[in-house]
Protein backbone atom coordinates (compact mmCIF):
# COMPACT_ATOMS: atom_id res chain seq x y z
CA UNK A 1 0.00 0.00 0.00
CA UNK A 2 1.50 3.80 -0.86
CA UNK A 3 2.18 5.41 2.80
CA UNK A 4 0.49 8.76 1.57
CA UNK A 5 -3.46 8.47 2.13
CA UNK A 6 -4.26 9.52 -2.06
CA UNK A 7 -7.48 11.64 -1.50
CA UNK A 8 -9.09 13.32 -4.51
CA UNK A 9 -12.32 14.94 -6.13
CA UNK A 10 -13.80 12.78 -8.60
CA UNK A 11 -15.92 14.92 -10.73
CA UNK A 12 -19.36 12.80 -12.08
CA UNK A 13 -22.11 13.69 -14.61
CA UNK A 14 -23.00 12.43 -18.08
CA UNK A 15 -24.42 14.03 -21.25
CA UNK A 16 -27.83 13.75 -20.25
CA UNK A 17 -27.41 15.67 -16.77
CA UNK A 18 -26.20 19.41 -16.08
CA UNK A 19 -25.43 21.02 -12.55
CA UNK A 20 -26.76 24.54 -13.66
CA UNK A 21 -26.30 26.32 -9.87
CA UNK A 22 -26.40 25.83 -6.66
CA UNK A 23 -27.12 27.46 -3.19
CA UNK A 24 -29.18 28.30 -0.39
CA UNK A 25 -29.30 24.42 0.29
CA UNK A 26 -30.64 23.81 -3.24
CA UNK A 27 -29.58 22.77 -6.26
CA UNK A 28 -31.05 23.55 -9.99
CA UNK A 29 -30.17 20.65 -12.52
CA UNK A 30 -31.11 19.68 -15.70
CA UNK A 31 -32.15 15.58 -16.58
CA UNK A 32 -32.37 15.28 -19.94
CA UNK A 33 -35.18 17.59 -21.40
CA UNK A 34 -36.18 18.74 -17.57
CA UNK A 35 -35.21 20.61 -15.54
CA UNK A 36 -35.64 20.75 -11.41
CA UNK A 37 -34.88 22.06 -8.19
CA UNK A 38 -34.32 19.77 -5.25
CA UNK A 39 -32.96 20.41 -1.53
CA UNK A 40 -29.65 20.29 -1.03
CA UNK A 41 -28.31 20.60 2.45
CA UNK A 42 -24.53 20.65 1.32
CA UNK A 43 -25.11 24.00 -1.02
CA UNK A 44 -24.39 26.45 1.72
CA UNK A 45 -23.38 29.23 -0.30
CA UNK A 46 -25.43 31.75 -2.44
CA UNK A 47 -26.49 31.01 -6.06
CA UNK A 48 -25.02 32.53 -8.86
CA UNK A 49 -27.84 33.00 -11.43
CA UNK A 50 -30.39 35.45 -10.45
CA UNK A 51 -33.98 34.15 -9.35
CA UNK A 52 -35.28 33.92 -12.61
CA UNK A 53 -33.31 31.31 -14.30
CA UNK A 54 -34.46 29.50 -11.48
CA UNK A 55 -37.93 30.08 -12.07
CA UNK A 56 -37.50 28.36 -15.36
CA UNK A 57 -37.64 25.11 -13.54
CA UNK A 58 -40.50 22.38 -15.01
CA UNK A 59 -40.45 20.99 -11.43
CA UNK A 60 -39.91 22.02 -7.53
CA UNK A 61 -39.85 19.67 -4.86
CA UNK A 62 -40.33 20.53 -1.41
CA UNK A 63 -39.46 18.29 1.68
CA UNK A 64 -43.13 19.23 2.91
CA UNK A 65 -45.46 19.43 0.21
CA UNK A 66 -43.65 16.93 -2.51
CA UNK A 67 -43.28 17.77 -6.02
CA UNK A 68 -44.97 20.85 -8.01
CA UNK A 69 -45.07 20.15 -11.53
CA UNK A 70 -45.67 22.75 -14.28
CA UNK A 71 -47.97 22.35 -16.77
CA UNK A 72 -46.73 19.30 -19.69
CA UNK A 73 -43.92 18.27 -17.36
CA UNK A 74 -44.04 14.73 -17.58
CA UNK A 75 -43.74 12.04 -14.83
CA UNK A 76 -41.05 9.74 -16.31
CA UNK A 77 -38.57 10.18 -19.00
CA UNK A 78 -35.08 7.97 -20.67
CA UNK A 79 -32.02 9.90 -19.79
CA UNK A 80 -28.81 8.08 -22.05
CA UNK A 81 -25.06 7.54 -21.03
CA UNK A 82 -23.66 5.49 -23.27
CA UNK A 83 -25.53 2.55 -24.51
CA UNK A 84 -27.26 2.71 -21.24
CA UNK A 85 -30.71 4.25 -21.01
CA UNK A 86 -31.97 5.38 -16.82
CA UNK A 87 -35.94 5.83 -16.51
CA UNK A 88 -35.78 9.00 -14.64
CA UNK A 89 -39.23 9.34 -12.65
CA UNK A 90 -40.54 12.05 -9.96
CA UNK A 91 -42.05 10.60 -7.02
CA UNK A 92 -44.91 10.83 -4.86
CA UNK A 93 -42.47 10.28 -2.12
CA UNK A 94 -38.98 10.87 -2.46
CA UNK A 95 -37.00 13.78 -4.12
CA UNK A 96 -35.07 11.44 -5.81
CA UNK A 97 -35.32 10.38 -9.77
CA UNK A 98 -33.56 7.07 -9.70
CA UNK A 99 -30.06 8.51 -10.37
CA UNK A 100 -27.19 9.97 -8.78
CA UNK A 101 -24.86 11.12 -11.64
CA UNK A 102 -21.89 11.81 -9.28
CA UNK A 103 -21.47 8.15 -9.33
CA UNK A 104 -20.39 8.00 -12.57
CA UNK A 105 -16.76 7.79 -11.73
CA UNK A 106 -17.32 4.56 -10.04
CA UNK A 107 -19.42 3.36 -14.16
CA UNK A 108 -15.99 4.18 -15.18
CA UNK A 109 -13.85 2.31 -13.04
CA UNK A 110 -16.31 -0.76 -13.03
CA UNK A 111 -16.17 -0.95 -17.02
CA UNK A 112 -12.20 -0.49 -16.51
CA UNK A 113 -11.83 -3.60 -14.13
CA UNK A 114 -14.17 -5.68 -16.13
CA UNK A 115 -12.84 -9.18 -17.53
CA UNK A 116 -14.98 -11.90 -19.19
CA UNK A 117 -16.79 -14.40 -16.82
CA UNK A 118 -16.08 -11.84 -13.70
CA UNK A 119 -18.62 -11.76 -10.71
CA UNK A 120 -19.52 -8.53 -9.38
CA UNK A 121 -22.15 -8.40 -6.18
CA UNK A 122 -23.53 -4.36 -5.90
CA UNK A 123 -24.90 -3.93 -2.51
CA UNK A 124 -27.78 -1.49 -1.53
CA UNK A 125 -27.87 -1.47 -5.76
CA UNK A 126 -30.91 0.91 -5.30
CA UNK A 127 -32.22 1.61 -9.20
CA UNK A 128 -28.94 -0.35 -11.27
CA UNK A 129 -26.88 2.42 -12.79
CA UNK A 130 -24.06 0.58 -11.53
CA UNK A 131 -25.33 -2.96 -12.21
CA UNK A 132 -26.14 -2.16 -15.64
CA UNK A 133 -22.54 -0.74 -16.15
CA UNK A 134 -21.24 -3.73 -14.83
CA UNK A 135 -23.41 -6.07 -17.27
CA UNK A 136 -22.67 -4.33 -20.11
CA UNK A 137 -19.09 -4.53 -19.83
CA UNK A 138 -18.85 -8.03 -19.29
CA UNK A 139 -19.37 -8.85 -15.48
CA UNK A 140 -21.86 -11.18 -14.33
CA UNK A 141 -23.45 -9.30 -11.59
CA UNK A 142 -25.64 -10.18 -8.87
CA UNK A 143 -27.75 -7.16 -7.81
CA UNK A 144 -29.15 -6.93 -3.89
CA UNK A 145 -31.50 -4.02 -2.12
CA UNK A 146 -33.64 -4.31 0.54
CA UNK A 147 -36.34 -2.18 -1.67
CA UNK A 148 -38.80 -3.93 -3.99
CA UNK A 149 -39.83 -1.27 -5.96
CA UNK A 150 -36.35 -0.33 -6.47
CA UNK A 151 -35.40 -3.67 -8.01
CA UNK A 152 -38.28 -3.63 -10.14
CA UNK A 153 -37.33 -0.43 -11.29
CA UNK A 154 -33.91 -1.50 -11.80
CA UNK A 155 -35.29 -4.11 -14.04
CA UNK A 156 -37.27 -1.58 -16.22
CA UNK A 157 -33.61 -0.02 -16.50
CA UNK A 158 -32.13 -3.13 -17.52
CA UNK A 159 -34.94 -3.19 -20.58
CA UNK A 160 -34.72 0.21 -21.65
CA UNK A 161 -31.10 -0.68 -22.36
CA UNK A 162 -31.42 -3.39 -24.19
CA UNK A 163 -29.58 -5.96 -21.61
CA UNK A 164 -32.69 -8.35 -20.96
CA UNK A 165 -29.86 -10.92 -22.16
CA UNK A 166 -27.49 -10.25 -19.51
CA UNK A 167 -26.72 -12.61 -17.27
CA UNK A 168 -27.67 -10.32 -13.86
CA UNK A 169 -29.20 -11.37 -10.37
CA UNK A 170 -31.85 -9.57 -9.10
CA UNK A 171 -32.35 -9.97 -5.36
CA UNK A 172 -34.51 -8.41 -3.07
CA UNK A 173 -33.07 -8.97 0.67
CA UNK A 174 -31.36 -7.29 3.38
CA UNK A 175 -27.68 -7.11 2.30
CA UNK A 176 -25.58 -8.12 5.81
CA UNK A 177 -28.23 -11.45 5.85
CA UNK A 178 -27.52 -12.65 1.49
CA UNK A 179 -23.73 -11.98 2.31
CA UNK A 180 -24.01 -13.91 5.14
CA UNK A 181 -25.59 -16.99 2.79
CA UNK A 182 -23.41 -16.63 -0.18
CA UNK A 183 -20.24 -17.09 2.30
CA UNK A 184 -21.66 -20.19 3.82
CA UNK A 185 -22.41 -21.56 -0.23
CA UNK A 186 -19.26 -20.93 -1.03
CA UNK A 187 -20.12 -18.43 -3.54
CA UNK A 188 -17.20 -16.00 -4.06
CA UNK A 189 -16.64 -12.57 -6.32
CA UNK A 190 -14.34 -10.99 -7.95
CA UNK A 191 -15.40 -7.20 -7.25
CA UNK A 192 -18.00 -5.83 -4.47
CA UNK A 193 -19.70 -2.48 -4.39
CA UNK A 194 -21.21 -0.77 -1.20
CA UNK A 195 -23.68 2.28 -1.15
CA UNK A 196 -25.09 1.33 1.93
CA UNK A 197 -27.53 4.40 3.75
CA UNK A 198 -27.03 5.98 6.95
CA UNK A 199 -30.29 4.45 8.19
CA UNK A 200 -32.69 1.63 6.66
CA UNK A 201 -34.95 -1.10 7.08
CA UNK A 202 -34.26 -4.75 5.72
CA UNK A 203 -37.65 -6.36 4.16
CA UNK A 204 -38.14 -8.43 7.36
CA UNK A 205 -38.20 -4.95 9.06
CA UNK A 206 -34.73 -5.48 10.34
CA UNK A 207 -32.69 -1.92 11.49
CA UNK A 208 -29.66 -0.68 9.31
CA UNK A 209 -27.43 2.06 11.06
CA UNK A 210 -24.11 2.20 9.45
CA UNK A 211 -21.45 3.64 11.79
CA UNK A 212 -22.68 0.11 14.09
CA UNK A 213 -23.01 -2.32 11.18
CA UNK A 214 -20.71 -1.52 8.07
CA UNK A 215 -17.80 -3.17 9.85
CA UNK A 216 -19.43 -5.97 9.88
CA UNK A 217 -20.09 -5.81 6.77
CA UNK A 218 -16.98 -5.10 5.27
CA UNK A 219 -15.52 -7.79 7.02
CA UNK A 220 -18.11 -10.11 5.56
CA UNK A 221 -17.82 -9.09 2.06
CA UNK A 222 -13.72 -9.60 2.34
CA UNK A 223 -14.47 -13.11 2.96
CA UNK A 224 -17.08 -13.31 -0.21
CA UNK A 225 -13.83 -12.41 -2.48
CA UNK A 226 -11.91 -14.83 -4.57
CA UNK A 227 -8.28 -14.58 -3.75
CA UNK A 228 -7.58 -12.71 -6.59
CA UNK A 229 -10.33 -9.80 -6.37
CA UNK A 230 -10.18 -6.99 -8.99
CA UNK A 231 -12.31 -4.18 -7.65
CA UNK A 232 -14.06 -3.10 -4.50
CA UNK A 233 -15.84 0.37 -4.18
CA UNK A 234 -17.29 1.81 -0.45
CA UNK A 235 -19.62 4.90 -1.18
CA UNK A 236 -21.40 7.44 1.48
CA UNK A 237 -23.74 9.88 2.29
CA UNK A 238 -23.33 9.55 5.73
CA UNK A 239 -22.30 13.49 7.07
CA UNK A 240 -20.57 12.39 9.92
CA UNK A 241 -18.32 10.18 7.88
CA UNK A 242 -14.97 11.08 6.11
CA UNK A 243 -13.17 9.85 3.11
CA UNK A 244 -9.61 9.12 5.57
CA UNK A 245 -12.17 7.08 7.91
CA UNK A 246 -13.25 4.90 4.63
CA UNK A 247 -9.97 4.82 3.25
CA UNK A 248 -8.82 3.50 6.81
CA UNK A 249 -11.50 0.80 6.38
CA UNK A 250 -10.50 -0.41 2.96
CA UNK A 251 -6.75 -0.69 4.07
CA UNK A 252 -7.80 -2.97 7.22
CA UNK A 253 -9.59 -4.82 4.72
CA UNK A 254 -7.65 -5.40 1.59
CA UNK A 255 -4.48 -4.76 2.67
CA UNK A 256 -3.69 -8.47 1.91
CA UNK A 257 -4.19 -8.25 -1.83
CA UNK A 258 -1.97 -5.01 -2.36
CA UNK A 259 -3.35 -3.39 -4.59
CA UNK A 260 -4.14 0.50 -4.31
CA UNK A 261 -6.50 2.50 -2.29
CA UNK A 262 -7.78 5.54 -3.63
CA UNK A 263 -10.49 7.84 -1.45
CA UNK A 264 -12.37 11.29 -1.76
CA UNK A 265 -15.32 13.17 -2.61
CA UNK A 266 -17.95 12.71 -5.44
CA UNK A 267 -18.68 16.17 -6.73
CA UNK A 268 -20.42 17.86 -9.67
CA UNK A 269 -19.14 20.87 -11.03
CA UNK A 270 -21.59 23.66 -12.12
CA UNK A 271 -22.16 25.08 -15.73
CA UNK A 272 -22.84 28.44 -13.90
CA UNK A 273 -19.92 28.60 -12.13
CA UNK A 274 -17.19 25.50 -14.14
CA UNK A 275 -14.64 26.66 -10.91
CA UNK A 276 -16.87 25.74 -8.14
CA UNK A 277 -17.94 21.59 -7.43
CA UNK A 278 -20.81 20.79 -5.22
CA UNK A 279 -19.39 17.56 -3.01
CA UNK A 280 -22.28 15.36 -2.54
CA UNK A 281 -20.93 11.57 -1.32
CA UNK A 282 -17.55 10.48 -0.10
CA UNK A 283 -15.96 6.95 -1.53
CA UNK A 284 -12.86 4.75 -1.09
CA UNK A 285 -11.97 2.49 -3.94
CA UNK A 286 -9.55 -0.34 -4.25
CA UNK A 287 -8.25 -1.48 -7.27
CA UNK A 288 -5.44 -4.43 -8.10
Amino acid sequence: MPDAPSIRTALGGFSDYELIDSGRRCKLERFGPVTVIRGEPKAWWEPVLPSREWDRAQAVHDEDAGWDLRPGCPRQWPLRDGPLTFLARLSDTSKHLGIFPEQSPHWRAIREAAAPGARLLNLFGYTGAATLAAAAAGWQPTHVDASKPAVAWARENQAASGLAEKPVRWIVEDAMKYVRREIKRGSRYDGILLDPPAFGRGPDGGIWKVERQLPELLDLCRQALTDTPRLLILTTYNIEASALMLRNLLSDLMDPFGGRIEAGELALSHTAAPTRLLPLSIYAKWTK
